[in-house]
């Protein structure tokens, strides 16, 4: 096998292992695909090479590549002379994953905060409309606040400790994991 078969080889690989990864994620196989093509070779391509390459349809490169860029981690690139439009993925892995969490938290821990909120103001309105004399009701209604608070408070605590992490010019997310990767024999060392 020459070197370029095998490098084609270990492409192919990365893509689909990145593909099956997507369903953790919520995201389509198709786009991380897309995504692994663009990032493993480094090159920008244009949407008849990502289809050729992956064989799927224009239809499904374009929506692939339309989410991508709404996502933050790739970028249109343009060569000389070519009327055609180019992709190319970020290639710092860094600046990658912090998009990836970026989009996650708006996409998921958002809206959940949000429904909290809201079931949080259903219960405060019900407590007040207990009366004095049903103890029970307003023992249970508390009981259920403090669970809704307690969720609540981990996951504010979650947003910030992300937007701390995750902003753009930051590198909080590379401190944040170097500093958890580090074994507790490490810091005792002298």
């Amino acid at each position: 096998m020459t070197s370029a078969a095998q490098l084609t080889q270990a492409q192919d690989r990365f893509i689909a292992v990145w593909g099956q990864m997507a369903g953790a994620w919520g995201v389509s196989r198709t786009m991380a695909e897309v995504h692994a093509l663009l990032y493993i070779t480094g090159e920008p391509l244009c949407t008849d090479d990502v289809m050729e390459r992956l064989q799927i349809s224009r239809g499904n490169a374009s929506m692939s590549l339309r989410a991508l860029l709404d996502w933050a981690i790739i970028e249109r690139a343009h060569k000389r002379g070519d009327r055609k439009e180019y992709f190319h993925a970020e290639q710092d892995v860094w600046t990658l994953f912090r998009a990836i969490v970026r989009q996650r938290i708006t996409r998921e821990v958002d809206p959940l905060l949000a429904s909290l909120y809201e079931i949080r103001d259903m219960t405060a309105i019900d407590r007040k409309r207990a009366r004095s004399d049903n103890e029970d009701l307003r023992e249970r209604i508390d009981i259920h606040n403090q669970r809704l608070e307690s969720m609540l408070e981990f996951f504010q605590t979650l947003e910030q400790l992300a937007a701390m992490f995750i902003s753009p010019a930051g590198k909080g997310l590379q401190a944040a994991a170097t500093l958890l990767s580090k074994s507790p024999r490490e810091e005792a060392a002298p």
